[in-house]
């Protein structure tokens, strides 16, 4: 027996005894302790998240051009892949696609500039006469301000655009100026990068992984592109239509800047859910100003027609391929996407958010979504 106790190994003569350890109640064993770590996990995960966002809201006059040139890059993806195919250099075929890019958005904003100054002046005059229809129906209102009220409003007005502040406050659009100048550059620059040698870029920086995480992270990358520029091709589709419907009916009712609200129809679509409510408001009130009630109420009717082809034909046709998001999940994007980036937070929220769904779609494998959103199945008794 000595003999034995003495040759024991030493594993098992330190092995703590397995029913002691069960009977004791560790911290952070129970209910409370796994949700105590629970939360600090969600909390280190929202510290993470927030210093992002506040870093991205710091850098976004290089953060939003880097976007938006991936996004423009991801439309014309296939483009370029077929140029690539016919033997086309890539520094040709790139200069092509830039090419078009400037052809295609000079020739509208001169569309735009020209409409603006050869109807300026007369829709400047129905737009007076309007407003001193509109004034005169507000004075016979029981609650209409009086004269003196309205010449105090008028001198208030006044001061402030002759105001330091006022001056102040176009310094600061001179400012901004300059930094969305500087974004452009910025973005077609990058741009350039990334048409002409997006996949050897992206091949770069692949070059950590292996693997099982290299797969992963190659579709990623496919789903990514193929995400963004079906988004940016679908809604500018659906946006021609809305704006192409909306704008022949402006153009046989004789409204004035019938081609620049138009385009404004066409840029607004970019802003899901609200974007075609407003440009709708807006040219129902330019008829309305400009010509009368009736024309305003014909051109409400069309924007509806046209907002009811969209929202039940193009957008499941066109869209359901490249967005497949909840309307809840694109409300609640657009409105942080809003809050932090205002209007171009707007734009991007919505294709980002579909990005982010389309990568937890592919992240196990082709067809195969992450293990915690698979769609789970009522076992059978």
């Amino acid at each position: 027996m000595g003999l034995f106790h003495k040759h024991r190994p030493a594993a098992e003569a330190v092995r703590p005894d397995a029913a002691a350890a069960a009977s004791a109640s560790p911290l952070w064993r129970d209910a409370f302790g796994r949700l105590a770590t629970r939360s600090l996990q969600l909390i280190l995960v929202v510290i993470v998240v927030a210093g992002l966002v506040f870093a991205m809201t710091q850098l976004t006059l290089v953060i939003i051009p880097v976007v938006l040139a991936l996004i423009l890059a991801s439309a014309f993806a296939p483009a370029m892949t077929w140029l690539r195919r016919k033997g086309v250099p890539s520094i040709v075929a790139t200069i092509l696609a830039l090419l078009a890019i400037v052809v295609v958005l000079g020739g509208v904003v001169t569309l735009i500039v020209n409409a603006v100054r050869n109807q300026f002046g007369e829709l400047r005059d129905q737009a007076v006469a309007g407003f001193d229809q509109v004034v005169e129906w507000v004075s016979t209102l029981p609650f209409a301000p009086t004269e003196d009220q309205i010449t105090e409003f008028r001198d208030t007005v006044i001061d402030f655009v002759t105001s330091a502040q006022f001056g102040s406050g176009a310094l600061a659009g001179v400012s901004a100026a300059a930094n969305f100048l500087t974004g452009l550059v910025l973005m077609i620059v990058v741009l350039f990068f990334f048409l002409k040698d997006g996949p050897r870029i992206w091949e770069f920086l692949l070059r950590p992984f292996e693997g099982q995480s290299y797969a992963r992270a190659q579709r990623i990358g496919d789903k990514t592109v193929g995400t963004l520029g079906g988004y940016v091709r679908g809604t500018a589709t659906v946006a021609a239509v809305d704006a192409i419907g909306i704008g022949l009916a402006l153009a046989i009712l004789q409204v004035p800047l019938a081609l620049p609200l138009a385009v404004l129809v066409f840029l607004l679509a970019f802003i899901p859910l609200v974007g075609a409510t407003v440009a709708g408001a807006l040219a129902t009130l330019v008829a309305l100003v400009a010509n009368d009630l009736v024309t305003a109420l014909i051109v409400l009717g069309a924007v509806i027609l046209v907002n009811q082809l969209e929202g039940n034909f193009l957008q499941p046709v066109v869209m359901g391929r490249s967005l497949k998001l909840h309307a809840l999940v694109i409300l609640i994007a657009l409105t942080v996407g809003t809050v932090l980036g205002g209007i171009v937070g707007a734009v991007l929220s919505v294709p980002i958010a579909a990005v982010a769904w389309g990568i937890i779609q592919v992240w196990d494998g082709p067809d195969t979504p992450a293990r915690m959103f698979r769609q789970k199945r009522p076992e059978i008794a």
